[in-house]
């Protein structure tokens, strides 16, 4: 299996996602009212589909994962591109942090980052930090799902693809409990040969947790990691 989507809650797919296709230059797959999929590809590196779907309650800060981007070297000529593209300056406490952090259009937050030499090579997304309650157990976790590897970046704890590309999962404490869905969660994609019930068995007794739903018989398989967040299965492409 490997790490294929981001997948994003909207109450407008095409508000949200067009705002962030235009942010990090990606390619449309879907564009419609209730969903919008665009992909992001990092040369030698891995590919990443950002999904925005529809969503009636999609939930505000604080939240569990963001996106930081990176500036490319212009920090201020980046931050001015988003605020023209419709993000918003937003204060979360940040004080005198080096880096910027601003709202979407739908008011979800996200920080553009200062240089940093962990942030090679990431393309336009440098980080995706997902907070939880105890970062070392929580990269082991991802690791053994992604096939990602530890990496020396700026977090307590960091994975990356292993061509040393693209963006980099941060693992770091949360200053309050998890409250309700998060609205930015990650999708696996299980691949030819991938067995779902000794998958499951397996991240299940990696601290997994299964999510008990009324959604309908749906394709994917709904779960949290051991720190409450939410990821999905998704069935192989050849099933």
């Amino acid at each position: 299996m490997f790490l294929e989507n981001l997948v994003f809650d909207a109450a407008q797919p095409q508000v949200r996602g067009h705002f962030w296709e235009q942010a990090l230059g990606t390619q449309t797959l879907t564009d419609e009212p209730d969903i919008v999929e665009t992909r992001l590809s990092v040369d030698g590196g891995p590919t990443l589909d950002l999904c925005f779907q529809q969503v009636s309650d999609p939930r505000l800060p604080s939240p569990r994962l963001h996106l930081d981007l990176h500036a490319g070297g212009d920090q201020a000529a980046t931050v001015q591109r988003l605020l023209d593209l419709g993000a918003t300056p937003l204060d979360i406490g940040q004080g005198d942090a080096p880096w910027v952090v601003l709202a979407d259009p739908e008011g979800h937050p996200f920080c553009v980052m200062e240089e940093r030499e962990a942030y090679r090579d990431t393309g336009p997304i440098a980080a995706i930090p997902v907070l939880g309650d105890d970062p070392a157990r929580d990269a082991a976790f991802w690791a053994g799902l992604t096939g990602w590897q530890e990496y020396a970046g700026t977090a307590p704890q960091s994975l990356r693809d292993p061509s040393g590309r693209g963006p980099i999962l941060e693992f770091l404490v949360a200053d309050e409990p998890k409250a309700g869905k998060n609205q930015l969660h990650l999708d696996l994609r299980l691949e030819a040969g991938d067995d779902l019930a000794a998958v499951l068995e397996r991240v299940e007794a990696l601290g997994a947790v299964r999510i008990d739903h009324d959604w309908g018989d749906l394709p994917w398989t709904s779960l949290q990691d051991p720190s409450g967040n939410e990821f999905c299965f998704l069935p192989s492409s050849s099933s």
